[in-house]
């Protein structure tokens, strides 16, 4: 019992929650709204202690000097801690006179738990070198202007001329001896950069030349002086197919040159085999061309970028975007190349996320494997050489896009082949077809193949009462809708979601129902 009695009272902890920030510097209570300042304002303190905040919102950044737009913040970590709040009362009591005369100040202090510090901001990294550029220089006036949102300033900037020049920016004191002078000033502009490394301990950086740059001399266009400049010889350079808007008046009759100069390079065997298949047919899907290949030629010829350059262009917009065309063939004055119009629709209940870079690698990695394991005349190969075709039976990917020519739907093709809904002039989004004919064509092919996605083939039966409801009085026709749509050269002939669309759920929902009732023996 004696034990017991000198043992300390326990009391409970208080359940309120605190947290703490220990700003690296004097703070009076006339400053605190500054350093809320610098601490990036109250809104990002309260999101760095939210609960379940994202990891890449737990950091809090100190700015020393909020006003430059060059100054690097101090960046802080959010620990966890168990330290308590203490209040402390003080209570002054009246003076007491000691028996030697003194007049002693009597007081009470009380100290209260009232909470937990459960995590706390701390700033252990040292200041690094702060950087104020030259606040003439075009690129601290453009930041400036991107601060304030000064359109006009952002529009009128443009990049200057770089000199490469290493001269001294005031001219030297003739009673100076050359080598007490300072070095040389730069011209190179070397601003801070956006975002700072939070690493403090220096890295083995290890650095070695790299191998492949070379000095090359090279001939200044004002001057006629010849300077030297390292050159990497190895560097990336990108082949892509000449390129053309519907709107150009020319075509392509040859590749580029960067592209021609590639030619003794590739594979002459395949080349050979591209320009036969351009010969039988002047202009392919990406997809429908690698079809006619087996695997591993596919694989090379994706591997290989200047092949398919050396035989085809492509159109950026109209009725045949995205496609690979014959050199020297132009589909808007050949009225048969209305055949290989494409049809594009974007399934909406898949919708297309980008995937991250490592998955994407992945894939790769697995579809290259799986091309190497794969034989020329398996069953896998046989339904990939298929996947650009459209029968109405059967599907192999879930987003539509096909050439009218690889369209085997005998409705379909009754539509397509049908000479009555033809232009004499090819049009910017229709093609040859008229609007009205172009329209039912993409009706029916939407409806069967959102059909096959749902497990279901779709009837001719439907898409004629599709047709009917779409084309009743006082629906709105294909051309007004066309006239309705906004000018943007990147949106023609995608197919986009059109009022079709409701009175195919409309029907379709009627269908289900239907069966239902038929099922359930109470048919309407």
């Amino acid at each position: 019992m004696a034990d017991q009695a000198h043992h300390a009272p326990e009391n409970s902890l208080p359940q309120t929650h605190y947290y703490s920030v220990e700003y690296p510097g004097y703070v009076q209570p006339a400053s605190v709204p500054d350093a809320i300042r610098n601490l990036g304002g109250q809104v990002r303190i309260n999101n760095v202690f939210r609960r379940n905040a994202p990891r890449a919102e737990v950091l809090l950044e100190l700015s020393l000097r909020p006003d430059s737009l060059f100054s690097h913040p101090l960046p802080g970590d959010v620990v966890g801690t168990n330290n308590l709040v203490l209040k402390v009362t003080k209570r002054r009591k009246k003076r007491q006179r000691e028996q030697n005369g003194d007049s002693v100040a009597v007081g009470e202090y009380k100290a209260e738990v009232v909470g937990v510090i459960s995590r706390t901001v701390r700033f252990r990294s040292m200041v690094d070198f702060q950087y104020e550029p030259d606040s003439t220089d075009p690129i601290s006036m453009l930041r400036r202007s991107m601060q304030h949102m000064d359109v006009d300033a952002i529009r009128g900037y443009t990049i200057p001329a770089e000199r490469a020049d290493y001269n001294p920016t005031s001219p030297a004191p003739a009673n100076v001896h050359p080598s007490l002078l300072p070095a040389p000033q730069s011209n190179l502009r070397l601003f801070p950069p956006p975002l700072f490394s939070r690493q403090t301990i220096p890295q083995a950086y290890n650095f070695r030349a790299n191998t492949a740059s070379v000095v090359t001399t090279v001939l200044d266009d004002e001057t006629r002086e010849e300077k030297k400049r390292m050159i990497n010889r190895m560097r990336w350079k990108g082949y892509g197919p000449a390129a053309i808007m519907f709107t150009d008046a020319e075509i392509p009759r040859n590749p580029p040159s960067s592209v021609e100069n590639e030619r003794a390079t590739v594979n002459q065997t395949l080349l050979e085999k591209l320009v036969h298949r351009f010969k039988e047919r002047p202009i392919w899907t990406r997809t429908s061309l690698l079809n006619q290949f087996s695997s591993s030629e596919a694989r090379d010829i994706l591997n290989s970028k200047p092949l398919l350059p050396l035989v085809c262009y492509v159109f950026q917009d109209g009725p045949w975007r995205d496609t690979l065309v014959r050199f020297q063939y132009d589909p808007r004055k050949e009225p048969g190349a209305r055949f290989y119009q494409r049809l594009y629709f974007r399934n909406a209940n898949h919708p297309i996320s980008r995937p991250s870079v490592v998955t994407r690698r992945q894939d790769r990695s697995s579809i290259s494997l799986q091309a190497r394991n794969l034989s020329d005349h398996s069953e896998s190969d046989i339904e990939r050489r298929k996947s650009h075709i459209f029968d109405g039976k059967t599907i192999t990917k879930e987003t539509a896009a096909f050439q009218l020519c690889d369209i085997r739907d005998a409705m379909l093709k009754d539509l397509i082949e049908d000479p009555e809904g033809l232009r004499d002039v090819c049009h910017e989004r229709d093609g040859w077809y008229t609007s009205h004919a172009f329209e039912r064509i993409k009706t029916v092919l939407r409806h069967k193949f959102f059909s096959l996605l749902d497990g279901r083939v779709a009837t001719d039966r439907e898409c004629q009462a599709l047709l009917a409801a779409t084309e009743a009085p006082g629906k709105t026709t294909a051309a007004t809708r066309s006239q309705k749509l906004r000018t943007g050269k990147h949106n023609m002939a995608k197919g986009a979601l059109r009022p079709e669309d409701a009175a195919a759920l409309r029907l379709r929902a009627t269908l289900d129902r239907n069966a239902k009732s038929r099922l359930m023996g109470t048919e309407e």
